[in-house]
C-alpha cells in the first residue's frame, strides 16, 4: 500500500496534471492564465475543459455531475444531474457543455438566504470556481462553485472567501510594490484547518438523544477523568481506532487531501487530524469534504464522528 501511495493520491481529482494530460495545450494555458490571473474565461475554453472533464469522468465511472456549493446552512449543498442527453431513436450520449460547467440556477428559496424573499424573486446562481479543482465523489463529478443572486448578493460562504482573498492579494502587493518588493506579482494566504473529533460506538451513540440531537454531552456524571487524561494524550492507537484512520487517511488521499498527522488527544475518544497548509480556498474546500468523509467511514466501522 505504501508504495502505492504517489499513485492513490489525487487519483479522482481533476487536477493540474490530468488537465495538462487532458487538454491541448492552448485550452489548458487559457485556463491556467484564468486560475493564476482570475482572467475571464471564453466559452470555447470552457467548452473544451468541460469535454476533457467529461470524459475523464466517465473513464473514472461517474455518471453524474452537480454543482457542489456552500450555503449558509453550515453544510454542503449539491444538486446532481446526469451527463445523459436524448438523441432520438430511443438513444442517449454522454454529453457535458461549457455552459452547464461553468453555471448553474439551483432554486435558492429553502435556504437561508431565501427565505428574506418570496419564492419567484429567490432563484440562486452557481459559478464554477477554477481555483478549487473537481472531484468524483459516489460516482459523480463535482464541481466546486460560487453561489450568488442574480445581482450579485453572496449567497454562501465561498463568495465573500474569494472576494477577501482577492482584496487581501491586491493590497498586500501594493504595499510589497511601496517597500521595493516589485517582482511580487501576487499574494495568497494558506491555512491549514485541523479536525478534533470524538468516535463513539454507534449503538451507544443511539442511546443517547442529547448527543443525537445536539452532537454533544447535555446530561449524565462527569467523568472520573476528563482533560486531565494526560496518558490518552498523544497514547498508542486503539485498534479499531486506527483502522478508523488508515480508511479515513486513503479516502481523503484520493479526493487529494494532504492528511498529515493523527493521534490521540486528552479527553476520553478524543482524537485529532491535521493536514498541510494549502491555499485558503482550496483548504476550505477540503475541509468540508475532511468533515463528510470522517463521518461516513466512522459509521462503516460501527462509530459514529462528533465533530
Amino acid at each position: 500500500m505504501a508504495s502505492g501511495i504517489p499513485e492513490l493520491y489525487g487519483s479522482l481529482v481533476f487536477n493540474d496534471s490530468v488537465m495538462r494530460d487532458k487538454l491541448p495545450k492552448d485550452v489548458y494555458q487559457a485556463l491556467r492564465k484564468t486560475i493564476e490571473n482570475h482572467t475571464h474565461l471564453e466559452l470555447d475554453v470552457a467548452n473544451s475543459v468541460a469535454v476533457a472533464m467529461k470524459e475523464w469522468a466517465v473513464e473514472n465511472g461517474a455518471t453524474h455531475f452537480t454543482h457542489w456549493f456552500q450555503p449558509m446552512t453550515g453544510f454542503t449543498a449539491e444538486k446532481h444531474d446526469s451527463f445523459i442527453s436524448p438523441i432520438g431513436g430511443g438513444q442517449v450520449v454522454m454529453d457535458f457543455s461549457g455552459k452547464e460547467l461553468v453555471k448553474g440556477e439551483p432554486d435558492a428559496s429553502s435556504f437561508p438566504s431565501g427565505g428574506l424573499r418570496a419564492t419567484f424573486e429567490a432563484r440562486g446562481y452557481t459559478a464554477w470556481d477554477p481555483t478549487s479543482p473537481a472531484f468524483i465523489k459516489d460516482r459523480t463529478l463535482y464541481i466546486p462553485t460560487a453561489f450568488c443572486s442574480y445581482s450579485g448578493e453572496a449567497l454562501d460562504k465561498k463568495t465573500p472567501l474569494l472576494r477577501s482573498m482577492e482584496t487581501l492579494d491586491r493590497e498586500a502587493v501594493k504595499i510589497l510594490h511601496l517597500l521595493g518588493q516589485s517582482d511580487v506579482e501576487g499574494v495568497s494566504a494558506t491555512i491549514g484547518p485541523e479536525q478534533e473529533y470524538f468516535l463513539v460506538d454507534k449503538e451507544i451513540y443511539k442511546q443517547r438523544k442529547d448527543l443525537i440531537f445536539t452532537g454533544r454531552t447535555l446530561l449524565g456524571a462527569m467523568p472520573p477523568k476528563g482533560q486531565e487524561m494526560e496518558d490518552h494524550y498523544f497514547g498508542a492507537l486503539k485498534p479499531r481506532v486506527s483502522a478508523f484512520m488508515h480508511d479515513l487517511d486513503e479516502a481523503l488521499w484520493k479526493l487529494g487531501i494532504p492528511a498529515k498527522t493523527k493521534h490521540n488527544e486528552v479527553a476520553p475518544a478524543q482524537h485529532e487530524l491535521a493536514p498541510v497548509f494549502d491555499t485558503a480556498n482550496v483548504a476550505v474546500d477540503h475541509n468540508q469534504l475532511t468533515m463528510e468523509m470522517m463521518k461516513k467511514v466512522a459509521d462503516k466501522h460501527g462509530l459514529t464522528c462528533l465533530l
